[in-house]
């Protein structure tokens, strides 16, 4: 699937044996602790390259208004293809646990800052350890933290919380997720130290994401845990500052502030989360939740096609003020949305086929509102994005594998063939596509389609979850050159277990949001190893001695200049190799809202609108109602 923060995926998703140390304990591991534990140094914040920006004991955050009044009902409608729910363990595989979960009532121990590069500060934890080789991370809990029940949050719950999600219970993907940890160590009643396997940068941040609810959460009558997939319909018991006061047959559900939140004067928290209460309401169809929003059944509506949002957004209600537009600009970097070609299929093997493929796709035409941006690159609205001519870091990298990649890696950085909507542009990008077929063997036959010297013709499926005809263009353009491409549209099921198989030609994957890329989850992605393992995130089926090569570079970079370097080489090596046919990307987040909203003078960096991302959702946890009497 896309790769994404490590943060994003506990919160999307939102070792092994622990050990309790006592006084009973050997001499030697209790030397050992020690000696851990006085290499560390505790801090209240941890950055992933230079220091933090806001100081120990600061009084919040600038994209909030601390003095933002509390009241009010928000009514939200379900952010993504969940049209019901049916649990409220989000953590487990079977079922629909509700939206809003992640964002208003679990907490975690650290949290990521939205106005710069990837720096967790402490929320649950007030204090943070990291060994010098990233060999552990530590968490000193806050006296004050406490569970909507009132009862403190202590190391037993974060054990609790840790086995339970990388357990065999939990999602595959969280298991995976947290598959780096080697144990967890309970130094004493507030305090945890995570021991690593994968001692990077991106594993600590992981951790630092890990959501922690009470030990006590759906106790049997004996007072035991409840196997962790059994824990179903019995409402969590977190730390953060709602309250389910409200569940409605899966299809309405209410959050109620709790008036003795524990963290509502913490730096991290002040000026946030200022409902008095919130409400999510389920559509099962964009067309009639769009007419709700219009109606003021739900107050923001976040809209994800560029078509849509032309046309749509506009009206009566629009024009005299009473709905505001904004597109909501963000610095979130965007991985690569593209059609993703499955080189274990024989006809992508060649690389002169791919990159035709890519001259074929007629993206200006499909941009007619000029509203879309072309993704060019795996670290889009980044500057981890190739640019130019390789810097003399990244040729460092690359000349060790010159023989393996094409000659272009090492020139100027990839840009997708245009046509500028002219058809004599589009008629030589089609030339030159025909041109590199012919040159890999693929001939015009007398019947009209292309074959190669065996005589079979050029076909290939696109395999898609959703509505069908999006490809339109991009067949007639195929069809011109004797190739036939066949949408299939298949349900979600379906689609998963394909892709879990590797069985598909051609799908679609939208690139994860991040702010530093995360190379553990692009292992997973471009890395050999998981092109040979079924239900990875390898779809394309690389095998690229270079990219591996680089992909480590990155998960071990010291520096930002080490990172940046490594990151530009890697997407010279993706985009040049012609391994997807890049489509778009968005570097904001559209979106239409009722005006009845005080929000904060200054916007972060990093922020979504609606859904947890890994980074603030930040109209829900920061904006206000102006007038809570009316609400």
């Amino acid at each position: 699937m896309p790769t994404m923060t490590s943060f994003t995926v506990l919160r999307r998703l939102l070792l092994c044996c622990p050990l309790m140390l006592t006084a009973s304990m050997g001499a030697g591991a209790a030397v050992a602790a020690a000696a851990a534990q006085a290499a560390e140094q505790w801090v209240h914040a941890y950055a992933a390259f230079g220091q933090p920006k806001y100081p120990r004991g600061f009084a919040h955050f600038d994209y909030v208004n601390p003095d933002a009044p509390k009241g009010g009902t928000i009514n939200l409608r379900n952010p993504d293809r969940r049209s019901s729910f049916d649990k409220f363990n989000p953590f487990t595989t079977k079922g629909n646990a509700p939206a809003g979960m992640g964002i208003f009532m679990f907490e975690s121990l650290a949290v990521l800052s939205g106005d710069e590069l990837q720096t967790m500060y402490g929320l649950l934890a007030e204090g943070i350890a990291v060994a010098p080789d990233k060999s552990s991370i530590s968490f000193r809990l806050h006296s004050k933290a406490r569970f909507a029940n009132g009862e403190p949050v202590t190391a037993a719950d974060v054990k609790y919380s840790f086995e339970s999600m990388s357990g065999k219970y939990a999602s595959p993907g969280l298991q995976a997720s947290l598959a780096g940890v080697a144990r967890l160590v309970v130094i004493d009643e507030r305090t945890v130290r995570f021991e690593l396997k994968d001692r990077t940068t991106d594993m600590l941040f992981t951790v630092g994401g890990l959501s922690v609810f009470s030990r006590k959460w759906a106790l049997t009558s004996e007072g035991e845990p409840k196997r962790f997939d059994e824990i179903i319909t019995e409402y969590p018991i977190t730390s953060g500052p709602y309250t389910i006061s409200k569940a409605d047959s899966g299809r309405r559900l209410e959050f109620r502030r709790n008036p003795d939140y524990w963290a509502a004067d913490q730096g991290v928290r002040r000026g946030m989360f200022n409902w008095d209460r919130v409400v999510y309401r389920y559509y099962s169809d964009q067309a009639v939740a769009r007419e709700a929003f219009k109606a003021g059944e739900f107050d923001i509506y976040k809209e994800y096609s560029s078509r849509s949002w032309a046309r749509q957004h506009k009206g009566v209600k629009w024009d005299d003020g009473r709905i505001q537009k904004d597109l909501f600009e963000t610095s979130v970097g965007q991985g690569l949305q593209a059609y993703i070609l499955n080189l274990r299929r024989p006809i992508f093997q060649d690389r002169r086929v791919r990159q035709a493929l890519d001259y074929s796709y007629d993206f200006d035409t499909l941009n007619r509102l000029g509203l879309l941006k072309r993704a060019e690159s795996q670290f889009n609205n980044s500057e981890f994005a190739a640019e130019g001519l390789p810097s003399p870091g990244e040729l460092k990298l690359l000349e060790p594998f010159r023989n393996e990649l094409p000659p272009e890696v090492f020139g100027p950085a990839y840009r997708a063939p245009t046509t500028g909507r002219d058809p004599k542009r589009l008629r030589q990008n089609l030339l030159k596509a025909r041109e590199l077929l012919a040159q890999a063997g693929w001939k015009l036959a007398d019947d009209g389609k292309l074959r190669n010297a065996q005589g079979e013709a050029f076909e290939f499926e696109y395999l898609n979850p959703g509505e069908p005809g999006r490809l339109n263009e991009w067949t007639a353009n195929l069809e011109k050159l004797g190739i036939t491409l066949k949408e299939r549209n298949v349900d979600f099921a379906l689609y998963r277990r394909r892709l879990e198989q590797y069985d598909f030609d051609v799908i679609t994957i939208a690139g994860g949001d991040f702010t530093l890329p995360d190379a553990t989850g692009l292992m997973t992605v471009f890395g050999s190893k998981a092109a040979d393992e079924k239900g990875n995130n390898n779809f394309r089926g690389v095998k690229s001695p270079a990219a591996d090569h680089l992909l480590k570079v990155m998960a071990d970079a010291k520096t930002l200049d080490e990172l940046r370097d490594a990151s530009r080489a890697l997407d010279r090596v993706i985009m040049w190799n012609h391994w997807q046919v890049p489509d778009l990307y968005a570097s904001d987040e559209k979106a239409s809202y009722w005006n009845k909203f005080g929000m904060p003078a200054r916007r972060p960096l990093f922020f979504g609108i609606d859904a947890p991302s890994g980074f603030a959702a930040w109209p829900l946890e920061t904006w206000w109602i102006l007038d809570p009497a009316k609400r």
